[in-house]
């Protein structure tokens, strides 16, 4: 399967909203079945957190896992000496985040149409891939420190904006001793709705999209999959008629415009210009009074919703609308 690029500065992909649900099911389920169990039963090993991967294995060691935990691929060749000295400290840090992270060894020389789908150049090459979605790392020798700074970071997204909890790891656990297929999540009531909904977005039904998750939340006001996916597919449903050039020119010409500026900040989101778009809207509303003052505040509000109340850019956006207000 080709991988497909994120951005961490991005906004979250539609696709993934159902995979972070599943996965933060799946990884309760697994704790809870461990306490039961003594702590023991249904967790890995540390050994266990890194693994060899190959073409035929992929999708189900990689893109499937990817839905429960950050999965990050290393890869290496037999006669690269960069990869001796940068492999020894991934495997060490895979197991000291604990289960934050899943670290994949992928030899290029035996995988030659793996290296090849992700565009490397050169080894070593570190990638990882968070709910189907894959992303660069870095490339070459890098030190300790800025390791753990992306891992970190890594962690930090896949958590906050993917609901990747990380997997339940037994220090005592004996190597290949958990079962590691995961748990079903359990089927909620509207399932088959958001399903229609994403099946929607990806087939550019936008409109389709759009009343498949209001049909959810007409039944179930507070469904946040729902709420969330209704604010991205009427974001994309604004979008798809604009001409990107001409509403770029208007915004230019026209600052103190709201509609300008909210056409705008509508297509710098869609761009993953997240920061860009906030801070578009907050000068704007501080341009403006009145009916169009609250048109720029609402929609920006909108904004907020299709990126997420967790990302520290909306915090920031947030206090800077305050003071832009008051």
């Amino acid at each position: 399967m080709q991988p497909r690029n994120m951005s961490m500065s991005g906004v979250v992909d539609l696709a993934a909203v159902k995979a972070a649900q599943e996965a933060k099911a799946k990884a309760e389920q697994a704790r809870a079945e461990a306490a039961r169990q003594g702590g023991g039963a249904g967790a890995l090993s540390p050994a266990d957190l890194v693994i060899d991967v190959d073409e035929a294995g992929f999708e189900q060691d990689v893109l499937q896992r990817s839905a429960e935990v950050p999965v990050v691929i290393d890869f290496w060749a037999e006669w690269c000496e960069p990869c001796k000295q940068l492999s020894p400290v991934l495997e060490r840090l895979a197991v000291e985040y604990n289960g934050r992270f899943l670290l994949a060894k992928v030899d290029v020389d035996a995988n030659q149409m793996l290296m090849q789908q992700f565009g490397i150049q050169g080894i070593p090459a570190v990638f990882a891939v968070v709910a189907g979605q894959a992303l660069p790392l870095f490339q070459g020798a890098a030190g300790e420190a800025q390791i753990r700074e992306t891992l970190d970071q890594l962690v930090q997204v896949a958590e906050q904006r993917f609901g990747l909890t990380g997997l339940v790891v037994d220090p005592d656990g004996e190597p290949g001793g958990a079962d590691q297929s995961a748990p079903e999540a359990p089927v909620g009531p509207y399932d088959a709705l958001l399903e229609a909904a994403v099946r929607a977005l990806d087939a550019g039904d936008f409109g389709g999209a759009v009343q498949a998750y209001r049909n959810v939340l007409n039944d179930d006001p507070g469904n946040t999959e729902a709420k969330l996916g209704l604010a991205q597919a009427e974001l994309l449903h604004r979008v798809s008629g604009l001409d990107p050039q001409q509403v770029r020119k208007e915004a230019a010409d026209k600052p103190s415009d709201p509609q300008a500026q909210i056409a705008a900040a509508d297509l710098d989101l869609v761009g993953g210009h997240v920061e860009d778009a906030f801070g578009r809207l907050i000068d704007t509303v501080r341009r403006t009074a009145g009916d169009d003052r609250d048109a720029v505040r609402l929609r920006l509000l909108e904004l907020f919703e299709v990126v997420g109340g967790d990302d520290p850019r909306v915090a920031a956006a947030r206090r800077s609308l305050a003071r832009a207000l008051f």
